[in-house]
């Protein structure tokens, strides 16, 4: 699979993407969530690690949500 960088309005957009799919208290989009409000490396390392972790469908329907 190709890195894909996101800049910190993508995590937030896919944070709202991922509370439609898997919902606003689960811990991959608060960490989506605090990674585009600080933008450190941490949150982000954070967030990018919960984000694989999902199931391969949920991050899929996520990222279609942000091309569409």
């Amino acid at each position: 699979m190709e890195e894909v960088k996101f800049d910190r309005d993508a995590m937030g957009r896919l944070a709202k993407a991922v509370a439609f799919i898997c919902g606003p208290d689960h811990p991959t989009t608060l960490a989506l969530k605090a990674a585009a409000e600080s933008g450190s490396e941490k949150d982000i390392a954070k967030a990018r690690k919960l984000f694989l972790g999902m199931k391969p469908g949920d991050r899929r329907a996520a990222l279609t949500m942000l091309a569409d």
